[in-house]
């Protein structure tokens, strides 16, 4: 490949004992973005913030209607919501999920000026199976 996807290659988030797979894929970012890597940073981005939609938990529809402002609360972090603790395989499966996400829509750009968009989604895909694929992974 040419060009942007050239630096795709290269090999983010080394397997060290006991680090998780989303504690590698955030140590990965800032790696990813010295070597100026936009394939990485970008999948790596979008990956870190769907995990960290699956933590969100849901919103009861009452607590989003509220009240009046004189009965909000007060004090840092007091609105804070509690978040989800996601299991080793669930963030796996996530990561997998956005692997296929991306593998899908690669396959579905099939018109000739969409070419260099299916490779990136491809080199993207690529970047997250080396996570998965390493030795220890989920």
């Amino acid at each position: 490949m040419t060009g942007i996807f050239r630096c795709a290659s290269r090999r983010y988030g080394r397997k060290v004992t006991g680090m998780s797979l989303r504690v590698r894929l955030r140590e990965a970012l800032p790696e990813a973005m010295r070597a100026r890597d936009r394939v990485a940073v970008s999948v790596l981005r979008s990956t870190l913030a769907a995990l960290d939609n699956a933590e969100a938990v849901d919103v009861d529809e009452a607590e989003m209607r509220g009240s009046a402002i004189e009965h909000s609360p007060v004090g840092v972090g007091v609105a804070e919501a509690d978040r989800r603790e996601l299991s080793e395989r669930t963030v796996a499966d996530i990561v997998r999920a956005e692997a296929a996400e991306r593998l899908e829509a690669a396959t579905q750009l099939t018109a000739p000026t969409h070419a260099d968009r299916a490779a990136r989604l491809r080199a993207e895909a690529a970047v997250l199976h080396r996570f998965l694929d390493g030795p220890g992974a989920a």
